[in-house]
């Protein structure tokens, strides 16, 4: 008998530790399987939104860095170059970097670029892995991310993710992992140590969030907030930590608007041209763009899906559940569903974007009495609910479509990445796809960009120049930023600068001048005359004029899109 119980220890000390032999092995596995396919998807969608490092906000955020990596640049308008960076670490860290690696800007931007995407889509099949079960349902989420990354919200002028680098590169996967840390910590059967470890994640996801953008730090902890009153046990936790929040988020707007400094009319000017502040301008595809999300997720989340992690359709256990009158059972298997991971991160999300939504409908509004509301724009909340929604919806096109069959995948990726690949040549059409650091700058296509680099060789410092006022709007521009390319000083623009204007109140004067002088530079019936009476009290001393104006400046340098003239 003592033979017979020894034999059967060791058979039993052999197995579990070929047990756990395997479990490594099959952990080791699926790193391996998530380190590849994020790297994977991290070029697919390089391949597919392109990569265009001085253009839109990515400018704004570029001249910034160089005017800390060479205090030099920009002695005019200094103001319009800092005022992105004036609440962040963004500017500071890149800047550091470059002197650090002495790699040169250009490389350094295009590393933490693919960082950002990688850490992003990594974060997001971290979050997929506690809310799905099944590879397939994993890879699905995180292959429709990638491939629709630098998809619209909506109307607030925001993407997923921009084909550049800027603060929100950082902000976006820190709050997805914040989101990771919440269901860790309220997750029932991890250990304390392990939710001791998803409380520090979370807080330092959010205190490097905001580091980087203060702004959206503060969505992406209101967001978190919910998310654990959705995770609670407590069916009134969940029903009224919600409206607890709801309603503070609405108390807090109405104390913002109450306490606003008096605006100037020379800001209401600027705050109207904002359009995408205020949801009653937006078109009605915009607002569809609100309510879709919003109706698909809450469809999502009372369908009660049984194949979120860690929930496999609970049921009360049939020990505990004898004498439970049948609807007492049906409650507790629905509470159960409705805390599952997937479950409780699209209740969050819905409660997010409709509180947002009515902050907005309430407060952002063009007759307000003070826009400060409007200016911290609270539908960028949409963030969250756009990137939950893709999570969800490429978890059902994996786990129900695509499966284990190769080519599908192959079909899909190339459909979903096709889609988004057409809409970003639409965006930018007259400049390289990729605007690469071993390539653009000898070979651009743009004939802005030429422009704007032969500048950058050929004219001093401390040269200040002038172009007309919407620039950047100007078919074949692509919204490519001009202090960025040619590290030269330029009177504040409409679009970038006065959104500048708009968050900062203090520039408004200086904005509002600067359009008056610049407005319609180009203009058939503009004279050299008129050009130089608006533009020479503001030391302007040279002007980029569109190829087809009237003008007897001397122009050393000219292409088919524009000129470049010194002022007489």
């Amino acid at each position: 008998m003592e033979q017979l119980h020894l034999a059967t220890l060791v058979a039993s000390i052999d197995s579990q530790l070929a047990s756990e032999q395997l479990e490594r092995v099959s952990h080791k596995s699926e790193r391996g399987f998530t380190v590849l396919l994020v790297s994977a998807l991290t070029l697919f969608a390089l391949a597919i939104d392109g990569y265009h490092p001085y253009a839109e906000d990515g400018g704004l955020y570029m001249a910034g860095v160089k005017r800390l990596l060479d205090p030099a640049l920009y002695p005019h308008g200094t103001a319009f170059v800092l005022e992105p960076a004036r609440l962040s670490l963004f500017a500071p860290t890149v800047a550091a970097l470059v002197r650090l690696s002495h790699l040169g800007l250009p490389l350094v931007l295009l590393a933490l670029h693919l960082v950002s995407v990688w850490a992003t889509l990594f974060a997001a099949w971290m979050l997929a892995s506690r809310c799905w079960r099944w590879r397939s349902a994993r890879a699905g989420a995180v292959l429709l991310l990638a491939c629709w990354l630098v998809l619209p919200v909506a109307g607030t002028a925001l993407t997923l993710m921009d084909p550049y680098l800027t603060a929100r590169s950082f902000s976006t996967p820190c709050m997805v992992l914040a989101l990771v840390a919440v269901l860790d910590m309220t997750e029932r059967s991890r250990t304390p140590d392990g939710r001791r470890r998803g409380l520090l994640l979370w807080a330092a996801s959010i205190a490097l969030a905001a580091a980087m953008h203060p702004l959206m730090a503060a969505y992406a902890l209101g967001a978190t907030l919910m998310l654990i009153c959705m995770r609670s046990p407590s069916r009134s936790v969940r029903a009224w930590g919600t409206v607890t929040f709801a309603v503070a988020a609405l108390a807090l707007a109405a104390c913002l608007q109450s306490i606003a400094n008096p605006e100037s009319a020379a800001y209401l000017r600027i705050a109207m041209t904002r359009t995408y502040w205020f949801p009653a301008q937006w078109r009605w595809y915009e607002l569809v763009g609100l309510a879709a999300p919003l109706a698909i997720l809450t469809l999502f989340a009372c369908a009660g899906h049984r194949d979120a992690a860690g929930a496999d359709a609970p049921q009360p256990a049939l020990s505990s559940s004898k004498g439970l009158a049948p609807e007492m059972w049906d409650r507790a298997a629905v509470d159960s569903t409705l805390r599952t991971p997937a479950a409780a991160l699209a209740r969050m999300a819905v409660a997010v974007g409709a509180t947002a939504w009515m902050v907005a409908l309430l407060f952002a509004r063009t007759g307000a009495p003070t826009h400060l509301v409007a200016r911290m724009q609270p539908l960028r909340t949409f963030q969250i609910v756009y990137l939950v929604l893709l999570l969800v919806l490429g978890a059902k096109l994996g786990q129900l479509v695509l499966r284990r069959s190769v080519w599908r995948w192959a079909v899909a990726a190339m459909l979903l990445g096709g889609v988004m690949l057409a809409s970003e040549r639409t965006a930018f059409p007259d400049s390289n796809h990729l605007e690469l650091p071993w390539t653009t700058w000898t070979t651009p296509q743009n004939p802005w960009v030429q422009a704007f680099l032969w500048i950058r060789a050929n004219t001093p410092k401390d040269a200040l120049f002038a172009l007309d006022a919407d620039y950047i709007n100007l078919p074949g521009e692509d919204a490519q930023c001009f202090r960025a390319i040619t590290e030269r000083s330029a009177l504040p623009d409409y679009s970038k600068d006065g959104g500048e204007a708009s968050i900062a109140p203090e520039l408004s004067p200086t904005w509002t001048i600067a359009q008056t002088a610049q407005q319609g530079l180009s203009a058939p019936a503009t004279t050299d005359a008129a050009r130089m009476a608006a533009l020479t009290p503001l030391g302007v001393s040279w002007v980029v004029l569109e190829a087809t104006a009237q003008t007897r400046f001397d122009c050393p340098y000219s292409n088919a899109a524009v000129r470049v003239c010194r002022l007489r």
